[in-house]
């Protein structure tokens, strides 16, 4: 197996990543910065556009424009343009909250969820997940989670895994056809692996990866929770990741050097690293189809 730095780019939050087979590039956000970056891995060259920061996440929406969250709302940004068109806002609002991390499903929808730090001994945290639909109306789907980090779906399409990086658990939900959440249970638990989860993604045999953000590692869990993966890495705290390449051969990491609370200063921190020869491939990736 090979990793491989691509490019010189270097994010304060690097989150995320997202393949477009169309063009060849992957896609990611500095969301400290409130930066979504195009990167085309065998040259390095990086293109850019500018939002609002705090940046949460986006996925593509059709063709041409992306679904973003940022700090309280939900948005279609247009790259071609730079145009940014807001559609709903979250309705609790907090110095100390704000959207993190989302991922498309595959009936077109837009699925995100809150983070609220620097709360108190039994304050409950405010926010929560929610999903966009193709509609452009936003439901709240699940309350009661810290931090809200790589939801990600089953590639059977039936259950929603979810990250609360504050309870250093994985959540394994049962999704209706209707974008519903049932039948909560947790999945992982990673306190033993010294790290909270972080971003996630699929292999299409159905192994669950995430970023160990403190442990400088990423890992991956088999259908039953059972962790047979782990490879260390050349940063501190990696933060998300996702297959991409010829035929989805590639596995993609991004990194911190600066996220406000975690920082770190080695000469890889905050890269976005490529690896090669892992022996996995990941499960396809919906976009989003939201036209309200």
């Amino acid at each position: 197996m090979q990793i491989e730095r691509i490019g010189s780019l270097r994010a304060a939050l690097g989150e995320c990543p997202a393949w477009d087979a169309a063009s060849g590039r992957l896609w990611m956000a500095d969301c400290r910065k409130g930066l979504i970056l195009a990167v085309a891995p065998d040259s390095g060259s990086v293109q850019s556009w500018q939002l609002p920061a705090p940046l949460g996440s986006f996925a593509f929406n059709g063709e041409d424009e992306l679904v973003v969250a940022l700090k309280e709302s939900f948005g279609l940004f247009r790259p071609a343009d730079g145009s940014l068109r807001t559609l709903a806002r979250i309705e609790d609002s907090h110095p100390n909250l704000r959207l993190n991390d989302g991922a498309p499903l595959p009936d077109g929808s837009f699925v995100a969820g809150t983070m609220h730090i620097y709360r108190e001994a039994g304050e409950a945290p405010l926010g929560g997940l929610y999903r966009l639909d193709t509609g452009g109306r936003l439901t709240r789907i699940a309350q009661g989670l810290g931090v809200v980090n790589g939801p990600a779906l089953h590639p059977d399409g039936g259950h929603l895994h979810v990250c609360d990086s504050a309870a250093r658990k994985i959540y394994r939900y049962r999704m209706d056809a209707a974008g519903g959440l049932t039948a909560r249970e947790v999945f992982v638990d990673t306190d033993a692996l010294g790290s909270a989860p972080d971003g996630c993604c699929f292999d299409r045999d159905g192994g669950l990866w995430t970023a160990l953000v403190h442990a400088g590692a990423i890992a991956r869990f088999d259908r039953e929770g059972r962790l047979d993966v782990r490879i260390d890495l050349p940063v501190a705290h990696p933060a998300s990741l996702c297959f991409g390449g010829d035929g989805l051969a590639d596995l993609y990491v991004t990194s911190i050097s600066d996220s406000g609370r975690l920082s770190a200063h080695g000469p890889l921190d905050g890269a976005l690293l490529r690896l090669r020869g892992t022996g996995y491939a990941g499960a396809p990736r919906p976009r989003c189809l939201i036209r309200p």
